[in-house]
């Protein structure tokens, strides 16, 4: 079956250029050019994956990722003008998988949404995908991409959210540079910054509850990167 994507953009000319590559890529795709039209699509059934603008005619996509994608935790690319270091981090900080600035070339769109897709519904040759985890009486399942907190309430993270912590869980105790995460994170492109992972960052820390000032499970080693310092222990597949 073809992995289905929304695409949101409300320049026609450039909609129909990454739609025409997207389906000769082999995705299906339905696409929109305002918020209404795109929350409606989603409300009544939830893609594979989203393709975002944010300055559109009836108000910032940025609205989108949190008051919408985020609850549905679809993987989604925000493509925009907007390349200030400040829409990058807000647009990460909300729930976005990746952040590309325009010009961007309907090929490379085609291969990042390919990529995304791939990570979400295969694991890494060296990761079990259906493992579980337990540490400080949180679960968390890479199987459904299910966080669950100690007092047993759930959420479902983004793929960016779940390769981040799958990353952290792996090596327990051990540092781990910005540069090592923004691999093991597939973020690594001609337009990353170290502020990419920080705000990534500080995203799972909201998720753990942890205090920004004083963190219980991602420690910041200043100079050297980051540390997940909980006692993980295996469950098993879910």
């Amino acid at each position: 079956m073809k992995n289905h994507i929304y695409l949101l953009e409300d320049d026609q000319d450039v909609r129909a250029v990454f739609e025409r590559e997207l389906l000769y890529q082999g995705f299906s795709v339905t696409t929109s050019g305002t918020l209404d039209a795109f929350t409606r699509l989603v409300r009544l059934q939830v893609p594979d994956l989203c393709i975002i603008d944010l300055s559109l005619p009836d108000g910032d996509g940025l609205s989108l990722l949190s008051e919408i994608l985020q609850d549905f935790a679809i993987p989604t690319i925000i493509v925009s003008g907007r390349g200030a270091l400040g829409d990058k981090i807000r647009g990460l900080d909300l729930g976005a998988d990746d952040y590309l600035v325009k010009p961007v070339d309907p090929l490379e769109l085609a291969a990042r949404a390919r990529n995304m897709l791939k990570r979400r519904s295969k694991p890494e040759d060296n990761i079990d995908s259906d493992a579980r985890y337990r540490f400080s009486d949180w679960t968390v399942d890479f199987s459904t991409f299910e966080l669950t907190a100690p007092d047993g309430t759930s959420e479902t993270m983004s793929v960016a959210d779940a390769n981040l912590l799958r990353a952290f869980v792996e090596a327990p105790g051990k540092v781990l540079t910005r540069d090592k995460l923004l691999e093991r994170c597939a973020l690594a492109d001609e337009d990353v910054f170290d502020r990419s992972i920080d705000t990534r960052i500080s995203r799972l820390r909201k998720k753990l509850q942890d205090d920004p000032q004083n963190p219980n499970h991602i420690k910041t080693i200043y100079g050297a990167g980051y540390v997940f310092t909980p006692k993980v222990n295996r469950l098993g597949n879910g």
